[in-house]
């Protein structure tokens, strides 16, 4: 892993957990690490909900837009996480590649959102211990 690790998480729209899970990661690591979200199929606009249960934690995502997963962004990322997106993240030797499952919050509203969002939290408190960046 670089001197600053690289993370991509990637879903299918990159509407949802994908963007809560970069926001987490940005809020709690800061600049320590390189942050990227990406989609196999991403929607028109970051889930609404999404973007309610974020802010109810301080975390403001409305400026954010679904991207389309590339080759690229794999390559250059240390760690690529995997939410619900099946086999279309491609696989590249040297990367860690995790598999996040995680309710998919397309089409609830934001009281189903907010035990996903916690759940994302937790997971990346996680991630940031395991390749060790100390949280901000």
């Amino acid at each position: 892993m670089s001197e600053k690790p690289s993370v991509l998480f990637v879903c299918v729209h990159n509407a949802g957990r994908s963007q809560m899970a970069a926001a987490w990661l940005t809020h709690l690591a800061g600049d320590r690490v390189e942050v990227r979200s990406a989609g196999s199929d991403p929607g028109d606009a970051v889930n609404p909900a999404a973007v309610e249960a974020m802010a109810e934690v301080g975390i403001d995502i409305s400026a954010e837009q679904p991207k389309i997963l590339t080759v690229d962004a794999v390559k250059e990322s240390d760690v690529c996480i995997t939410m619900g997106c099946g086999d279309s993240c491609p696989v590249f030797p040297g990367k860690r590649y995790l598999d996040w499952k995680l309710e998919d919050p397309a089409g609830q509203g934001v009281a189903a959102v907010r035990p996903i969002r916690d759940e994302i939290k937790a997971m990346v408190e996680g991630l940031i211990k395991e390749i060790g960046v100390p949280a901000c």
